[in-house]
């Protein structure tokens, strides 16, 4: 099972841009795919497509989640259906406490009828916010509102935690953050790795993937995959640019 994208083209829909052209990439469930690549490739304009954002438009190829096409679902049913995307810059949602969200966004996916257990629910809630060292207090504050960049990642991560999704999509999740916060998301994101759930990591930096360590790594350059191997290929990207690879860009 996984999350398969095929031939994937994608442009801004204010404008016709084509950022995609022709994206192929498997996140197999038990794998950690990090993407890395200068900027303008498309690595954000990637996970709003999978996410469902509004601004882009499919124009050709197809992304299949354990088989069966997304793209004609809303941003919720994919989020149902088992995509989780941690935005690079948070939304705030001002009058929504963090419990209420989440508590919500839990029940949605239970079979009609069933209640969450509030009990059950907070236990829970607690133990994952403990895990991030996040303050209890955060429960009551309105989603991301008021929030530091770093408060917000851990927020994400918590609602991660939280959901269980079958594939998480992290853009930048290290953007902000100082060395002891990107630990501890660092931490809550290995705390989710399983054979029954698929990352897919986009970053610009190695020292993100010193602490989430990538099964594979993939270049992404003129919104194509030019470049795929191991997680010894972000200390290469690291150490000699991505100047190399445009040829093979280029060529494509």
């Amino acid at each position: 099972m996984s999350l398969e994208i095929k031939n994937l083209h994608a442009r801004i829909v204010s404008n016709g841009t084509e950022i995609l052209r022709g994206l192929d990439l498997t996140i197999e469930k038990g794998k950690v795919h990090a993407i890395m690549g200068p900027n303008g490739s498309g690595k954000s304009t990637l996970s709003k497509v999978l996410g469902g954002h509004p601004d882009y438009e499919v124009t050709e190829g197809e992304v299949l989640l354990d088989g069966v096409s997304i793209l004609g679902m809303a941003p919720d049913e994919r989020s149902r259906a088992g995509i989780f995307l941690a935005f690079q810059y948070p939304m705030e949602i001002p009058g929504v406490s963090n419990a209420n969200f989440l508590r919500a966004a839990l029940q949605a996916r239970l079979p009609e009828g069933e209640e969450l257990e509030a009990t059950d629910y907070y236990a829970r809630l607690y133990e994952k916010m403990d895990m991030l060292e996040m303050d209890r207090k955060f429960t009551a504050r309105s989603v991301n509102e008021g929030f530091s960049g770093g408060e917000k990642k851990r927020n994400e991560i918590l609602q991660m935690l939280m959901l269980e999704p079958k594939y998480a999509i992290l853009d930048e999740t290290d953007s902000g953050l100082d060395i002891d916060a990107l630990k501890i998301v660092s931490n809550g994101v290995n705390a989710m790795r399983s054979p029954e759930r698929g990352f897919l990591v986009i970053t610009h930096y190695q020292r993100l993937l010193d602490y989430i360590v990538p099964d594979v790594v993939h270049v992404l350059v003129g919104g194509r995959i030019v470049h795929t191997d191991g997680k010894e290929l972000a200390l290469e990207l690291e150490a000699k640019g991505y100047d190399w690879l445009i040829p093979a860009a280029a060529a494509a």
